[in-house]
């Protein structure tokens, strides 16, 4: 099947993949470039400070460059970017794909929007666009099978278990117009053969576009301050108040979090999730489970059966090879330090990765520890994990020359890999 889809492994470490979106400041109007993954918007000219919100999905739609009489229809072509993780017999494999396919099935128009999605600056639709949107028809779920099976190709044996973490899903408007063939809109170009005397546009269902892509105030609903972040971070931070807060549909919704104190210069806190779940087909409970389970070179001690069992999950994204790595690491350490209410006095690195994308990696993580792995992986659809309550922890790192260091836990973060990551 002719379907475009990129893999990016550890070997294309500079390949920028970001959308660039053409923008309007929704305070004062004035013009502005975004990136794919900006969350937080500050304008340079009024200074006014928005956050983006969009129901569901974003909605983009490429450039047009038709004749001004010309119809214009816009077809839709889903676009996912993000961690495809496989438990197969010999381990964890792992994929970055970045892919597109059409969102109706149709013979007359390209399968997917190769890379132009990635070359040109794209626009959010608004419901004043003139045009006609075609509505999709093909769901999400049947083409990301198409891109799963893809992947499968390059696997040997059956796969036990499949996970797609720090995924960003949108949907990618292409323009076309029709004669007696369809035409590419942006280079005016036939993309087809001669259509048949049946063939009547005005009958794919579509419509006039009716989104509207949101824009908040960055303001603590608490007290009114500033919202401070990165232009990607998922959560925000109130310096007048100490409170944090994420988007929830259509307003800022209050989190609790905490972090590990550490004195000392060229300190760095990273963002984690510790996550309590309730765990369905296999003992694990308590660090006296862990260390039998994951046959960690230690004696149990008496207190470790009353020490809690929880997962850690990275709220920032780094590569996949990098994220299981970290991830199991911090898992098995199993922080047992005091946690500290508010915002440490130091450097935070921005949450990037949210909660929901944390729980899906908990088969995982749990696949990553457990021993002996090839006897347990077989077996991991049987178990069933529940996440009853989460904390967003700041972890402290040394920052060192090229890399990030935290030498309790384990947990070794290459500079590159963080710089990297905004491409995920």
């Amino acid at each position: 099947m002719n379907v475009f889809v990129q893999f990016l492994d550890e070997k294309l470490k500079d390949n920028s993949i970001d959308l660039l979106i053409q923008h309007q400041c929704p305070q004062c109007g004035a013009p502005a470039t975004l990136i794919e993954t900006d969350r937080l918007f500050s304008c340079e000219f009024c200074r006014v400070k928005s956050y983006l919100l969009q129901h569901n999905f974003f909605r983009y739609m490429l450039p047009e460059a038709a004749p001004k009489d010309k119809k214009l229809l816009y077809f839709p072509y889903w676009r996912f970017k993000g961690m495809l993780f496989s438990c197969v017999e010999n381990g964890i494999k792992h994929r970055f794909l970045d892919a597109s396919h059409q969102a109706v099935d149709s013979r007359y128009f390209p399968v997917s929007v190769g890379v132009r999605s990635q070359a040109l600056k794209l626009k959010f639709v608004a419901p004043e666009t003139p045009g006609r949107f075609l509505k999709p028809t093909q769901p999400f779920e049947e083409v990301m099978q198409i891109f799963s099976r893809r992947f499968r190709t390059s696997l040997s044996g059956p796969i036990f278990h499949q996970a797609h973490i720090g995924e960003t899903l949108s949907m990618i408007y292409s323009p076309f117009y029709v004669k007696d063939k369809v035409y590419d809109a942006v280079l005016n170009q036939a993309i087809s053969p001669a259509l048949p005397d049946d063939f009547d546009a005005e009958s794919l269902p579509g419509s006039t576009p009716d989104w509207k892509t949101r824009f908040i105030p960055a303001m603590c609903p608490a007290c009114g301050w500033d919202l401070d972040g990165d232009r990607e971070a998922l959560v925000l931070k109130c310096s007048n108040c100490d409170s944090a807060w994420r988007p929830a549909k259509n307003k800022f919704k209050p989190l609790n979090f905490a972090h590990i104190p550490e004195d000392g210069d060229d300190i760095i806190y990273l963002p984690f999730w510790r996550i309590k779940a309730e765990i369905a087909g296999t003992a694990l409970q308590s660090y006296a489970d862990l260390i039998k389970i994951a046959n960690l070179p230690k004696a149990v001690q008496s207190n470790h059966s009353e020490m809690e069992f929880y997962f850690w999950a990275l709220a920032f994204k780094v590569r996949p090879k990098v994220f299981i790595r970290l991830t199991r690491n911090i898992t098995i350490s199993q922080p047992q330090q005091k946690l500290v209410g508010g915002f440490p006095d130091a450097r935070l690195y921005p949450v990037t990765l949210p909660i929901e994308e944390a729980i899906e990696s908990l088969k995982i993580n749990l696949a990553g520890f457990v021993k002996p792995q090839r006897d347990f992986l077989p077996q991991i659809e049987a178990v069933t994990i529940t996440p009853k309550r989460f904390l967003l922890v700041y972890v402290p790192f040394q920052e060192k020359h090229h890399e990030y260091i935290h030498s309790e836990f384990h947990l070794t973060i290459n500079k590159n890999h963080l710089k990297l990551a905004g491409n995920l």
